[in-house]
């Protein structure tokens, strides 16, 4: 066989693998001018594989069909960018859009607002997330005295409404056994406004989803003192389609999927480089994506339905009730997963194996001071220098903080410094992160101070700030 005939054979046909893995089979339709309309969140970073980076490198035009029903069929692809999903909806629900990616709770009222318009959408794909509930977060301004959720009762909390930060907020004010109507004020504000007002120091806290509580915290003005794996509820964002449309154009949602498993193999190879991409396209900054996406980041990156995927789906949905939004919506029956299989059987892969797969992005370097291969991640660090391509990566914290002030007395600058919570085994950014430094002098880092308290108490050390592991790394240097 040869080259061309091979590629045909592996073009060839995306309507009967399609009907292969159960998807609706349409008349062939000669001619057709049709619209592809992706609404995109580009600055929610969870999104960009589904979105920026197919987008910016012309991905999807890569693999859209063009034999069969297609082979006289034009394009008219449009993309619009949406700050959070409930806009996004609005313009799906109204038919402007066909395809468009969000989180799990605004993809919930996705199902609900179709519903309520006598019509369905898909959930179709998961993008990025977190099984073990990282990437929501809670932060205050810098200079205030809170340190944990407990403290914030009787406070006011800024969110984005009708967001997963949203849901996780009310998940988590439910666990701490308070109304969330009587024992904190909830008010609507979105990432844009909510910056400048913790910078101002004019709101108590602010929750807020991917990657705006990081950011805020890179950029100098907030602090995070809750994180969603705190809750241990699952979260993720995907993509979801109008039903009517993915129904009539099956090949056409998978040539999407293939164009976002391109997106995701690109990104792992080379997530600097990615990251860097995002930054130009975004304005958020390559070390908060590369927080999020690089190896052992905050997100994994997955195409698959997990079973704690749904769950989140389905804790979504029930979270609508709290909002008085209840819709006759099933988690089973929302997701569709036939696409999905189908793009990865069209690619070469097993869909059944990374849905067995929880790994996050492995991270394999060597230190860089000692240059031996890092074997154990507890403490793992990170170095991005301004300028060089690639993060350094050090097996220990005290050896990334004695780097960190040669790099400094060198001239350069640093883009980042990443640690890892002990407990939760997060990526953090080590600026505003608690250390417990034990009797043998060894740090360890933690998203919560009470944390850094009860381990430095167990055994026999003392708790630090990050200006306060760097002093007592350097004494003892």
């Amino acid at each position: 066989m040869t080259r061309t005939t091979r590629r045909r054979a592996l073009a060839l046909s995306t309507a009967a693998l399609g009907l292969a893995a159960g998807l609706p089979a349409v008349r062939a339709q000669g001619g057709e001018n049709i619209r592809i309309a992706i609404g995109t969140q580009d600055t929610t970073i969870n999104c960009a594989t589904g979105g920026l980076l197919i987008r910016e490198l012309k991905l999807l035009e890569k693999y859209l069909p063009r034999e069969g029903r297609y082979k006289d069929a034009s394009y008219d692809i449009q993309w619009k960018n949406f700050t959070s999903g409930a806009p996004l909806t609005n313009e799906m629900v109204a038919d402007k859009l066909d395809i468009g990616s969000m989180a799990d709770f605004p993809g919930a009222n996705n199902g609900a607002a179709f519903l309520k318009a006598g019509r369905r959408s898909v959930f179709f794909t998961v993008l990025s997330g977190s099984t073990g509930g990282s990437g929501n977060g809670i932060v205050v301004p810098l200079q205030s005295s809170v340190t944990s959720l407990s403290e914030l009762k009787g406070r006011t909390i800024s969110v984005p409404f009708a967001s997963t930060a949203h849901g996780m907020l009310l998940r988590a004010v439910a666990a701490q056994g308070w109304d969330p109507r009587k024992d904190v004020n909830i008010i609507t504000q979105a990432p844009e406004v909510a910056g400048p007002a913790l910078q101002a120091n004019k709101i108590e806290a602010h929750a807020d989803f991917v990657p705006f509580s990081e950011l805020f915290e890179h950029r100098g003005f907030a602090r995070k003192i809750y994180d969603g794996s705190q809750a241990e509820a699952p979260t993720y964002h995907g993509t979801l389609a109008n039903a009517a449309y993915a129904e009539k154009h099956p090949e056409i949602i998978v040539a999407f999927l293939r164009a976002a498993i391109e997106a995701d193999r690109l990104f792992a190879a080379e997530p600097e480089k990615y990251s860097e991409l995002i930054e130009k396209v975004t304005g958020i900054e390559a070390a908060i994506n590369y927080l999020y996406h690089g190896p052992l980041g905050l997100q994994t990156r997955d195409l698959t339905w997990k079973p704690e995927y749904r769950k989140a789906l389905a804790t979504s949905i029930d979270t609508l009730k709290l909002l008085g939004r209840e819709a006759p919506l099933d988690a089973q029956t929302f997701i569709d997963d036939r696409y999905v299989r189908a793009a990865f059987k069209q690619s070469g892969l097993d869909y059944q194996a990374r849905l067995a797969n929880y790994d996050r992005l492995p991270l394999k370097a060597n230190d860089a001071v000692t240059g031996r291969p890092i074997a154990d991640f507890r403490r793992v660090a990170g170095i991005w220098v301004q300028g060089e391509p690639k993060v350094r990566h050090y097996a220990a914290i005290e050896g990334a903080l004695v780097d960190l002030r040669r790099i400094e007395q060198s001239g350069a600058k640093v883009r980042a410094v990443y640690v890892h919570d002990l407990i939760h085994r997060i990526k953090l950014l080590a600026p505003t992160t608690w250390y417990a430094q034990d009797a043998k002098g060894q740090l360890s880092a933690f998203l919560q101070k009470d944390a850094a308290v009860g381990y430095a108490n167990a055994n026999k050390g003392r708790v630090l700030d990050f200006a306060g592991a760097r002093t007592a790394v350097q004494a003892a240097a």
